[in-house]
């Protein structure tokens, strides 16, 4: 291992592209969801509010399954690693389920729920252990160049999720949904062939640890940056989550495009942040992670903040169709550009804190902060819009946003020359 520090990143390059075919997945699934998914339920259901509900059923399962699917799978041992069973049983199911989505939304409002429900268990089984993935295999050091990687991987699904596949919407409702379950069994098989889990020698069977022991020692350490960095990203997610659901909502009904274009903003997003995902890791090894995200953060808060702003000018100054959606589309690649800065740094700090026998469980904690917020905002930001219209959501993701810079202030750790808070769990 440490001749390949030596050597540096490129080194770990071609495992972590192999490693990114499952972030490629979930950016396949993760738009096409967000998008489609509240367009078929405003079949049934006419409050914002309630289909913001509805939206939050996957994220109260990833409460829950993530942390309990990442710690299963750092007890596990097998010959093809303690990760990759998870992989390969749960990804392929995930695909026949999303294939199944839009066919039943034909069917009735509780046949889309269950449907929804199902598969939500399975695609949020299988996100602990491909996101462990990573961690497992490279090296502190370069965990935010190799984040920075497979977020490309996921940009890149995005992109093909939302301004390809959505193409197909015009020929069959269905077929970018099969289309996608596809290109995920395909990723499954890559992962199983070329991705070979790597355990130190010294992370045997008495490695084995007691979540709550783990757990216990995460909030024990003396150092306040793990709390911080948790409750941090609570409100960026609290933004993240509350716009992006009601993205697709917002082109069709307030800036008047094609249910066909209404992937464009995530779509544009994608690019912008496919562009910046490799150097914004490389940046931020030069001037210290902490310090990249709370720029990101801060210029989030302004590009929130002006879509209200220009929205209302461009509005009061009669602009077409063309201009306004332009306009909003030239912030939406801004907005991507700079969050993925939050995204491929964040969960570095909290992986170069953890031991190898608890790298689950950070994994876990990571999202159950983040899919608390998930679960909370999607319900207050549909109240938001029923009450003051879809502005509203804008300034409150600016307002999470900003939340988040001023509690990151006081992080302290987490760079890629610290060590983890303790070596191991006891």
């Amino acid at each position: 291992m440490a001749r390949d520090n030596k050597k540096g990143f490129s080194a770990y390059m071609p495992v972590t592209f192999l490693i990114g075919c499952g972030f490629f997945t979930m950016g396949l699934m993760d738009p096409l969801y967000d998008t489609y998914v509240p367009l078929f339920l405003r079949r049934y259901i006419a409050s914002n509010t309630l289909v913001g509900g509805v939206m939050t059923l996957d994220n109260i399962l990833q409460l829950f399954l993530i942390p309990v699917i990442a710690v299963w799978s750092d007890l596990t041992r097998t010959r093809i690693g303690r990760r990759m069973p998870f992989i390969v049983v749960m990804l392929p199911i995930s695909a026949v389920l999303f294939h199944l989505i839009p066919i039943l939304a034909d069917v009735s409002l509780w046949a889309l729920i269950i449907i929804l429900f199902i598969f939500n268990i399975f695609k949020t089984s299988v996100r602990g252990p491909i996101v462990a993935l990573m961690p497992d295999t490279i090296p502190g050091d370069f965990r935010s160049e190799a984040n920075g990687v497979i977020n490309t991987m996921g940009g890149i699904g995005l992109i093909v999720g939302t301004l390809a596949l959505t193409r197909l919407m015009n020929i069959q409702v269905g077929l970018p949904f099969t289309v996608a379950g596809g290109c995920i069994i395909v990723a499954a098989i890559i992962l199983l062939l070329f991705v070979r889990e790597r355990i130190p020698e010294d992370a045997g069977e008495e490695a084995r640890i007691r979540v709550v022991d783990s757990i216990r020692t995460v909030f024990s350490s003396g150092d306040s940056s793990v709390p911080r960095i948790l409750l941090s990203l609570f409100f960026w997610f609290m933004a993240y989550e509350g716009v992006k659901p009601f993205l697709g909502l917002y082109l069709v009904e307030a800036v008047g495009v094609a249910e066909s274009n209404a992937a464009l903003a995530q779509g544009i997003a994608g690019i912008s942040s496919v562009l910046l995902a490799i150097p914004t890791g490389y940046f931020a090894h030069r001037i210290g992670r902490r310090n990249y995200i709370r720029l990101s953060l801060a210029l989030l808060t302004v590009v929130l903040l002006l879509i209200p702003v220009t929205g209302a000018i461009a509005q009061g100054r009669g602009l077409p169709l063309n201009g306004r959606l332009g306009i909003f589309l030239v912030l939406m690649f801004l907005y991507g550009a700079v969050w993925i800065g939050v995204v491929v740094n964040s969960f570095p700090m909290l992986w170069q804190m953890a031991a190898f026998n608890n790298m689950g469980i950070y994994t876990g904690l990571y999202y159950t902060f983040s899919q608390s917020a998930a679960i909370l905002a999607p319900p207050i930001t549909g109240a938001v819009i029923d009450l003051s219209g879809y502005p509203g959501i804008f300034v409150f993701g600016g307002v999470c946003m900003l939340v988040a810079w001023f509690i990151m202030g006081g992080v302290s750790a987490g760079e890629a020359t610290d060590g983890p808070v303790r070596k191991q769990a006891v």
